[in-house]
């Protein structure tokens, strides 16, 4: 990042040069108003975001997407960011943990101001439109936070405010990508379902003996149903005709969103060949790991007679939370890491609204979530119109060995751990910021980890596992700086996941699909590789165990890597 100071207004130079400074009370009252003021903008202009994260009083709100209310955001970030700046010239008057937080704060500023100002990647995205009102909803039903005629009120206001979404979408998404408007058309299919066959029976139960209550709901829920059907016949008559446009944000771009929202800034020629060297490494080690599974047969040979080994579609969600138990057993045998609570998540069906571009997923409730605090573990069926070719090739994902590293990664000790941990996370800012190189980072290092401490020990078939999984995201991370800094088609990028990272044809397609709107899903290879240099690093400076480290970092929340480093080091 460009340094701070360097931003500041003349003024406030003259005036630090002048020893007109704050005081420590004074600078840590502004830097706290800063973070109220951000968080209450942040929410106010996405609220489902605000309910996410365990603020109530925006349950009955709904984002506005339209010009105007971006526009008003837009200005607001740059008031933060104004401030921001100008606490960097009060930097002594500043504790050190306040320091790393503002750091994180300025540079969440700017990537917002890169979304909102500037890229307009999610406005431009019919997904965009299409996720938010099923999600917006869900958040109010699936956990008791409130009395369930409370939450009705607020899912009636919800589904009021359902055809300004699709409205703000109408106008803001000109040419997409043919990609983004099939997903859309993919997912909102899903939405009309939940809003048809899920609701109602909720409803009921909700209202009571309240049929007035009952009536302004179901009114809601009929626009709502109405203005969904609409939005599906714009998406396939109007939009889908002109979906010519490019995905590609260019290097520029890239190189400030990974900045911004990751705080990684090596070249992208440097990032890329990283990336490579990654991928080959991983492939060789697969290819001997599945040598001494089977030496007569190629690794690919090996993986899909393993990939054979998956439940069927009706047991798809029982046989993935009875695999859960162990996984956590071993991860308590070894002593990886504390567990916080003996709280354990929910195994479901992902929502309908979300099964475009995931195969298993955490839902955990919000930081500040008091009350309802279940946790969904969300695994996605394969759907009802699929034929059996695509049914198996789904299913084939949860063979026994990558549904025990999807447990890991999504449960023990990766995201759930996570979760169970960030009631000790010290201040707002590291409660409610995240980095997707710290959160996935650290998920798909769990992976490895298990691992090397012996998880696979009595079947090198899980070990091979965990290299496919390792494979995925390292042809994630090259396809996705290629997708959007190259040439690359989305063809070419589903072909790399087929020969390089053994995916079966329909997953390429879809996983070189997700890059097109996940432009830096290189997170996961590279943060996994960020937490094991700092383990590296902390473990050689400070000594201890490998339980140790683990707790360190994962008890300062999800802030960029490059701020964990500076806690756990003190690199002030």
């Amino acid at each position: 990042m460009p340094r701070p100071l360097l931003l500041v207004p003349l003024a406030a130079l003259l005036a630090c040069a002048h020893g007109q400074g704050l005081s420590r009370e004074e600078a840590q009252a502004r830097f706290t108003k800063l973070v109220d003021d951000y968080f209450g903008e942040a929410f106010a202009f996405e609220p489902s975001a605000g309910t996410a994260a365990g603020f109530h009083r925006y349950d009955s709100q709904l984002e506005d997407f339209g010009a105007p209310r971006v526009q008003a955001h837009v200005q607001k970030l740059h008031d933060c960011l104004d401030r921001a700046v100008a606490l960097w010239t009060e930097r002594v008057a500043l504790p050190f943990d306040d320091l790393v937080d503002l750091e994180a704060l300025e540079s969440r500023i700017r990537a917002d101001l890169l979304e909102w100002e500037k890229m307009g990647f999610r406005l431009q995205n019919p997904m965009t439109y299409t996720e938010l009102p099923g999600t917006a909803v869900d958040l109010l039903l699936k956990r008791d936070f409130a009395p369930a005629a409370e939450r009705l009120r607020s899912v009636t206001a919800r589904l009021q405010r359902v055809p300004a979404v699709y409205a703000a979408g109408k106008a803001n998404v000109k040419t997409p990508p043919r990609e983004w408007t099939e997903v859309a058309l993919r997912e909102s299919a899903g939405a009309l379902a939940y809003f048809q066959d899920s609701l109602e029976p909720w409803a009921r139960e909700a209202a009571g003996s309240d049929m007035l209550a009952l009536a302004d709901f179901r009114r809601a829920a009929n626009t709502a149903i109405a203005s969904t059907q609409d939005w599906i016949h714009f998406l396939e008559k109007e939009l889908k005709p002109r979906s010519t446009g490019s995905w590609a944000i260019g290097p520029a771009f890239f190189a400030e969103k990974l900045q911004t929202e990751e705080m990684i800034s090596e070249p992208l020629d440097a990032l890329l060949a990283r990336g490579e060297a990654q991928l080959k490494e991983d492939r060789e080690a697969f290819a001997q790991t599945a040598a001494l599974i089977d030496p007569r047969k190629s690794p690919a040979q090996v993986f899909a007679a393993m990939q054979a080994d998956h439940p069927s579609a009706k047991d798809l969600i029982p046989a993935v939370a009875r695999s859960l138990e162990g996984v956590r057993q071993f991860v308590i045998s070894k002593n990886l890491v504390t567990f916080p609570s003996d709280v354990r998540p929910k195994v479901e069906p992902t929502p309908p609204f979300l099964r475009g571009n995931s195969f298993a997923s955490l839902d955990p409730p919000g930081p500040y979530e008091t009350k309802a605090t279940e946790a969904f573990y969300y695994v996605t069926p394969p759907e009802a119109g699929w034929d059996s070719k695509h049914v198996e090739e789904h299913l084939r994902e949860f063979n026994t060995g990558l549904t025990a590293m999807t447990d890991v990664h999504e449960v023990y000790p990766g995201h759930f751990l996570q979760f169970l941990w960030s009631g000790q996370f010290p201040t707002k800012v590291r409660k409610l910021l995240g980095a997707h190189s710290n959160e996935e980072g650290w998920a798909h290092y769990a992976e490895q980890m298990v691992i090397e401490e012996g998880f696979a020990d009595a079947d090198p078939r899980i070990k091979l596992a965990q290299l496919e999984e390792a494979l995925l995201r390292d042809c994630r991370y090259v396809v996705g700086i290629r997708l959007h800094t190259t040439t690359m088609t989305v063809e070419q990028g589903a072909e790399r996941f087929v020969k390089e990272c053994y995916q079966e044809p329909a997953i390429a397609q879809e996983e070189a699909t997700r890059g097109t709107f996940d432009p830096t899903y290189l997170y996961y290879t590279y943060g996994k590789l960020m937490v094991y240099e700092l383990r590296r690093e902390y473990l050689s400076q400070k000594g201890g165990t490998l339980r140790e480290f683990h707790d360190a970092f994962v008890r300062q929340g999800a802030l960029p890597i490059r701020l964990v480093r500076k806690l756990l080091l003190d690199a002030r």
